[in-house]
């Protein structure tokens, strides 16, 4: 595996742009203490939701792609009181073809983080090997957004555009302010949508020290395309949710939190 991975450029801010968002942790959390131990975490990044599950007493591992992503994890982890770190193991590995011993009750993916797969191969060589990682019985949770056709049709028709996304944040290291850009361009034929993050730090008199280029490619799918990817790999589904407070599936804009039973 290479040593750099496209989202190693996240792992500095990673936590700056993303760590407070704590509305699916204790979905997470929950799905993981009533898993039959361990349990697996796909694309754990920092360890926003793995380190609150080895937290809450779960034996926990965790794999993503990205190098520095694991390695931020790593010094997170090595501060925590010994009997969490005890519950910690970490990889670096790729969904699609991680190789453990280990059989999981519960392997989940959160954060959208299954779009990250931009084709149809990707995706069913990841759920076959979770599928593969299972005990007998053992599921699957994942969340991702619900794409809404008239949304995207829109947005394709507009073109990229620039536009702050009204996220400014202090730069981990240097304490300077970063103000958050983003370009967002929707594919409706491949499914696909690629984004750039741009983050300009500004010392205190607001001159732009350095602006820095974020890429993230994501492949949207569809709630019965899902389902049926499911079914072709050896699951069937528990539970879609509309929301990790487990409310019903009603409206397009409500996230779609999956609950797959191995068969």
């Amino acid at each position: 595996m290479s040593s750099m991975n496209e989202y190693d450029v996240y792992a500095m801010t990673y936590d700056a742009q993303w760590g407070e968002f704590a509305d699916d942790v204790p979905f997470y959390v929950e799905e993981a203490k009533r898993a039959h131990p361990p349990v697996l975490e796909l694309a754990c990044g920092t360890g926003r939701v793995l380190i609150p599950v080895a937290q809450a007493g779960v034996r926990v591992y965790g794999l993503d792609a990205s190098p520095a992503m694991v390695e931020v994890c790593r010094r997170k982890v090595a501060e925590l009181p010994e009997e969490v770190q005890a519950r910690v193991t970490l990889f670096e590995a790729d969904m699609r073809d991680f190789s453990f011993d280990e059989r999981f009750g519960l392997i989940y993916c959160p954060f959208r983080a299954f779009l990250h797969l931009m084709t149809t191969e990707d995706q069913m060589a990841a759920l076959r090997n979770i599928h593969a990682h299972l005990r007998d019985g053992g599921r699957f949770a994942l969340n991702f957004f619900n794409p809404d056709p008239a949304y995207i049709a829109e947005a394709a028709s507009q073109g990229r555009g620039l536009a702050k996304i009204g996220k400014e944040f202090p730069h981990p290291e240097s304490g300077n302010k970063v103000i958050e850009w983003s370009t967002l361009g929707h594919d409706p034929v491949e499914q696909r949508i690629e984004i750039y993050f741009i983050h300009d730090e500004v010392d205190a008199g607001g001159e732009l020290i350095r602006r820095t280029y974020k890429p993230m490619r994501l492949r949207w799918i569809y709630r019965y395309e899902f389902e049926h990817l499911l079914a072709r790999c050896g699951f069937e589904v528990e539970a879609l949710y509309g929301g990790f407070d487990r409310r019903p599936l009603t409206d397009m804009r409500q996230e779609l939190v999956w609950i797959a039973r191995r068969v």
